[in-house]
């Protein structure tokens, strides 16, 4: 079965829980976020976690990074700027993953001017990147 296949199947048993009495939980919600950045349907999954949010299902920090992560591989850097502000202004750190991807645009000069601007909010921030276990400090300088 091939992904999208895969990702549909799960689309309607998920849809299909509140028939049945079960309520998602926040791990659910990120697998189908998670489905749903890796086929692309990035509308799909911002409005699933907008939903999760208004069923009271609180995002935690995998959600974040997932769709930052998505919106990042498919070049949508200011819905991707948005989630990482929303993320940061509920105290979670991007992870490794996020941090590369962005080190990467910003050094090739691949970045946006919303990126950028995100970034020189940072300058003076203290980043955390956890990377194997270790955490480890640096700053950014302007």
């Amino acid at each position: 079965m091939s992904n999208a296949g895969k990702l549909s199947t799960a689309r309607e048993l998920f849809n299909t829980l509140p028939t049945k009495g079960v309520q998602a939980n926040v791990r659910t919600y990120n697998i189908m976020i998670k489905g749903l950045c890796k086929e692309g349907l990035l509308n799909e999954a911002r409005e699933l976690l907008e939903k999760m949010d208004e069923n009271g299902c609180s995002p935690d920090h995998f959600t974040y990074n997932t769709i930052i992560q998505g919106f990042l591989q498919h070049n949508e850097t200011s819905w991707a700027v948005k989630y990482l502000q929303m993320m940061v202004d509920k105290g979670f750190s991007a992870n490794a993953t996020i941090a590369t991807i962005l080190i990467d645009l910003l050094s090739t000069n691949q970045a946006d001017q919303t990126l950028q601007d995100f970034f020189k909010t940072l300058c003076e921030s203290f980043i955390v990147l956890q990377h194997a276990g270790q955490i480890s400090y640096s700053t950014f300088t302007c």
